[in-house]
């Protein structure tokens, strides 16, 4: 039982893994901007092959260096538990980096030491990233082990701009008495100290390093590194008190978050929140504005959504010509649909064809504010029926407005020239994208104005009801034909 003990602390199950499998794509897309991972190899002070991962913009930005962040995982973990991470840290223009400890998945070595030698691997990393003419400040984020490992090599580098320490131990040889109690090793304290003993030196004599000198409250005091402190309250793994022990102790700036869960349970989303406006503070990325070369790519930046490099232009004739007569008939039942000529470009047809947007908008306005008039009608039956039964949008319409976010007035416009074509190509957006959100606060705040209005003909609302989804319809193909959905699948973690 002793040697099984013994394994447990420095001989964990070894995490394999394959990178192309597990970790992010070589090339992806995170929050609309494309990103890159890095592989690389470094070796530490024992010679031992480290496996690395950096997860940085596919371009970095002209002069403006990024911060990083290091993750450090935990004992049995790999460079595969930072996945998360990067989702919360890449959209605020902090790089990633994260590595197999050696001992740990796929690096060298034998054993791990919870968190002794880690932190010369750690050393290493740091020393690389500090070469790299790309990177500013640099901050570190662990976990269990991790947490260890980050805060000794605080405690010898106080240039670290910040630290978030997850589920630290405060003193290895305390962890390993608690652990008897948790899995209920029925032995008298006096040979329970004994078998740790004879552990430790066994420990000293395999893995190099002494179980006594692992201990975070001692290191504590002399740490001046802003530290965020996260740990689950039902951790029984590594109690809470032990995060409690290290933050009374430590000098730097600190603060403290609990939550719910245990040691290996995923953290919520606050507490991910959390970590983000912590580096945030402490790391000072710079504010990026993504740059466009041509307007094309401009309206391309729309998330996940990207143009497809060869529409249909004889389905993009087709479409806009029916998009122009059903303007024509929603805006007078007299006109005739007008034609459409091939030899304009598709840009300078769509720009014909925005005038339809103010047509839908009163379509859409008159069309809330019959279902209101009927629904406050039957407000007055006594069915009790409540004021939520008024719908202002079918489920075709609102799952279509949820797809056409691309238009939204809260975006900034990057551009703002007189050029005609620019002038056109906003035009352009507004077609593709109705502003569905903006119509709907204008249809509640009409609502009250309104309410007598209600002799409206069954025969009108018909008819431009039908208008209205024949002409979303059409819209909705125009989108599909010039636009392709890019799904990005993220793989689980070891």
């Amino acid at each position: 039982m002793i040697d099984q003990f013994i394994n447990f602390v420095i001989r964990p199950p070894r995490a394999q893994y394959n990178p192309d499998q597990y970790l992010w794509e070589k090339d992806f897309t995170l929050a609309g901007r494309k990103y890159k991972r890095q592989d690389l190899e470094l070796r530490n002070e024992s010679g031992h092959t480290l496996q690395c991962s950096h997860y940085v913009p596919s371009h970095f930005p002209d002069g403006t260096p990024l911060p990083c962040v290091v993750y450090c995982h935990g004992n049995s973990g790999c460079r595969a538990d930072a996945n998360e991470a990067a989702v919360i840290l890449l959209p605020s223009n902090i790089t990633l980096f994260t590595l197999d400890f050696s001992g740990s998945g796929l690096s060298g070595g034998d054993y791990v030491s919870l968190g002794w030698h880690e932190k010369n691997d750690l050393k290493v990393v740091v020393s690389y990233l500090r070469s790299n003419p790309n990177i500013s400040r640099i901050g570190l984020w662990g976990r269990s082990m991790g947490a260890v490992t980050s805060l000794l090599y605080g405690a010898e580098d106080p240039s670290v701009a910040g630290m978030v320490l997850d589920s630290a131990f405060s003193n290895l040889f305390h962890l390993m008495m608690e652990l008897v109690d948790v899995y209920k090793i029925r032995l008298p304290k006096f040979t329970v100290k004994v078998a740790l003993q004879y552990m430790r030196r066994v420990i000293q004599k395999k893995a190099k390093f002494d179980i006594m000198n692992l201990d975070g409250v001692q290191v504590a005091p002399r740490t001046f590194i802003p530290a965020l402190f996260g740990h689950a309250k039902n951790d029984k793994f590594i109690q809470p008190h032990h995060s409690d022990l290290i933050f009374g102790s430590y000098a730097g700036d600190k603060n403290m978050i609990k939550f719910d869960g245990d040691h290996n349970s995923s953290r919520p989303q606050f507490y991910y929140d959390s970590v983000t406006i912590f580096f945030y503070n402490v790391l000072h990325p710079p504010q990026l504005t993504p740059a466009h070369t041509s307007k094309k790519e401009k309206y391309s930046d729309l998330g996940d959504l990207k143009v497809s490099d060869d529409p249909d232009e004889n389905l993009l004739y087709e479409i806009i010509a029916g998009l122009q007569s059903v303007g024509a008939d929603a805006s007078s039942s007299s006109s005739a649909p007008p034609g459409i000529s091939t030899a304009k470009s598709v840009g300078e047809l769509l720009s014909e064809i925005a005038p339809v947007v103010s047509v839908l908008d009163s379509l859409v306005i008159e069309d809330n504010l019959v279902n209101c008039a009927d629904s406050s009608h039957a407000q007055d039956k006594p069915s009790g029926q409540n004021e939520e039964s008024c719908s202002f949008t079918s489920s075709n319409r609102e799952s279509w407005g949820r797809c056409s976010s691309l238009g939204s007035d809260d975006e900034p416009c990057l551009d703002c020239t007189d050029d005609v074509s620019d002038q056109s190509f906003q035009r352009t957006l507004k077609v593709l994208a109705t502003p569905v959100r903006s119509v709907r606060q204008t249809a509640i705040g009409t609502t009250h104005d309104e309410k007598n209005k209600k002799a409206v003909s069954t025969t009108k609302k018909k008819s431009k009801r039908d208008k209205f989804e024949k002409l979303e319809a059409l819209s909705q193909r125009l989108r599909l034909c010039i636009l392709k959905r890019v799904n990005h699948k993220r793989h689980c973690s070891s």
